[in-house]
């Protein structure tokens, strides 16, 4: 080969390293530039529940720490499957998330497996956020002044009596389902009258359109406080801070209540790249220690608790297995499988 070819070569080659180089160096360049837009955060239920206010707290810290927009997204339907088949279908890239609940990512594929167009561990897990303490509600002027009045009426009246969820197979379904049993109330329960969120069961409750609701307290914490609600019951093993003079299950003699507690967590799509979840790992840290997000979360009447990925999944797969039993126990699995 000539001089002249093997130096024409050589730029060649030159070249073609300086353009690999740059091709990796820009391909680093765009995974550590990760959010680069707006990131979507769906939320399964309706505004003013418990995903609504956990999603949009954790939207406001954690929009700070990655310098980009969190929209939240409240794709309600279906008990909350609708907003979560939407995540599992996502593409992997980070700017599609999930603010996962118990019902929807714990309580229908155990109870739901065939209907449920995801399983529980469908998602690459990234932490768990809060946990809510969950108990029995009634609006303030309810004859029923104690938890002990409202379980009598269970017992004797039954049908006729109602009681308010935020959709079938949610925590506001599975904690009368679980106290019902409780009771030894099998064929005459109360009627439930599902709605689309939390807020409509409020607003049931407000309107004397149903008797009772057991949930989540977060949502109902302000119209308590107000006197416009009456909280009779919660699920904790101690008396909360925000309603000091509610009594315990255990002090009732329901301990097995407190199996049932809402949750929130993030998830993302399967496949979510290890450097897109890494870096959520390390804005819940930072948010976990948020004096505003700790402030705006115990207003909520929650208890902040952020975990590892592996945590995380643990936690998750310990619920699916609660609920898989309670369902077992309550005879109400999905026949088809």
């Amino acid at each position: 080969m000539q001089y002249g070819s093997r130096r024409l070569m050589s730029r060649l080659f030159a070249g073609a390293a300086i353009a690999a180089t740059f091709s990796v160096n820009t391909t680093a360049f765009a995974q550590s530039s990760y959010p680069n837009r707006p990131v979507t955060l769906i939320s399964p239920y309706s505004t003013g529940g418990d995903a609504d206010l956990a999603a949009r707290g954790l939207a406001a810290a954690a929009q700070d720490v990655l310098g980009q927009t969190i929209v939240v997204v409240n794709k309600v339907g279906a008990s909350g499957v609708i907003g979560s088949a939407q995540v599992v279908a996502a593409p992997p890239d980070g700017y599609t998330l999930l603010l996962a609940r118990t019902g929807s990512q714990s309580i229908l594929p155990a109870i739901e497996p065939t209907s449920t167009k995801y399983k529980w561990d469908d998602y690459t897990f990234i932490g768990t956020l809060e946990l809510n303490p969950y108990g029995c509600v009634v609006n303030a002027k309810s004859p029923y002044k104690k938890f002990e009045d409202l379980a009598q009426a269970i017992r004797t009246k039954g049908k006729t009596l109602n009681y308010a969820t935020a959709g079938s197979l949610t925590t506001n379904d599975m904690g009368p389902r679980q106290l019902f049993r409780l009771l030894k109330v099998t064929d005459q329960v109360p009627t439930q009258i599902p709605y689309k969120g939390t807020g409509d069961t409020t607003m049931s409750l407000m309107g004397n359109e149903t008797e009772f609701s057991c949930g989540s307290l977060g949502p109902f914490l302000s119209l308590i406080k107000s006197g416009e609600l009456r909280a009779l019951m919660v699920t904790t093993a101690e008396r909360i801070e925000p309603l000091p003079d509610v009594p315990t299950a255990r002090e009732l003699g329901f301990k097995d209540m407190e199996l049932i507690v809402g949750w929130s967590a993030l998830f993302g799509p399967p496949g979510l790249p290890d450097d897109v979840r890494d870096k959520w790992v390390s804005v819940l840290k930072t948010v976990s220690k948020d004096p505003k997000w700790l402030k705006s979360t115990a207003q909520t009447g929650s208890i902040p608790y952020v975990t590892t990925p592996g945590e995380t999944k643990e936690f998750a797969r310990k619920q699916h297995e609660l609920y898989r039993s309670l369902g077992e126990q309550l005879n109400i699995i999905d026949s088809k499988k």
